[in-house]
């Protein structure tokens, strides 16, 4: 099953991959690594609401049922992920710093037309990424329960992604959304290679 899912991951329209090795650098740490993560599902449940509030309209089928539903997922996560912490005697910390995310935040159009589809492009990138690093942990992780969890995230963030590249095509065109998506891809390979390497899911 995990290679399944490595072999589904090498269809994703990344412009970079991640190799075993990373996994089982960053799994050497597992404790460290389950903080990060259960910061980014956090985030991840926050943005969704943040979108859903913030351009509900009308103009877009089905916005504000799709937003609800991507934050219930990723709050179910966050369940998940500090279920497992708390097991391996971890706790949740008070500051986390994601200078993948930010970096990636960076590449919004502010206050015109485009800030809405960058929004959403912005979500499926972070999606993409994490689901093909979940195939990679599922892959690496010499721990069952990890594995498995991984595993089980890789197809939910499969899902996610392609319900926010779904959204921008919706909002901006088909032909508008994948161009700004290629640059994107692009921009986000540049970004991660930046990045330090650590037991993170975004680390370099």
């Amino acid at each position: 099953m995990a290679l399944h899912a490595l072999d589904k991951a090498a269809s994703l329209p990344l412009h970079s991959r991640t190799p075993l090795e990373w996994g089982a650098s960053v799994l050497a740490d597992p404790v460290r690594l389950l903080i990060d993560h259960a910061f980014l599902e956090k985030k991840a449940a926050n943005n969704a609401l943040e979108l859903m509030t913030r351009w509900p309209h009308d103009w877009v089928e089905g916005w504000v049922e799709t937003m609800t539903a991507v934050a219930r997922d990723e709050a179910a996560h966050l369940a998940q992920v500090t279920r497992l912490l708390m097991k391996r005697g971890g706790r949740l910390e008070r500051v986390h710093k994601n200078p993948y995310a930010n970096a990636l935040r960076q590449l919004v159009r502010k206050g015109g037309p485009g800030e809405v589809l960058d929004r959403l492009l912005i979500s499926a990138l972070i999606e993409v990424r994490s689901c093909e690093r979940f195939a990679v942990l599922s892959a690496a992780s010499p721990d069952p329960e990890l594995a498995a969890f991984y595993r089980a995230l890789f197809s939910s963030e499969m899902g996610h992604y392609k319900v926010f590249l779904r959204l921008a095509r919706k909002v901006s065109g088909r032909a508008v959304a994948d161009a700004r998506w290629q640059e994107m891809l692009a921009a986000e390979a540049r970004i991660l290679a930046r990045q330090e390497p650590g037991p993170r899911i975004h680390s370099r």
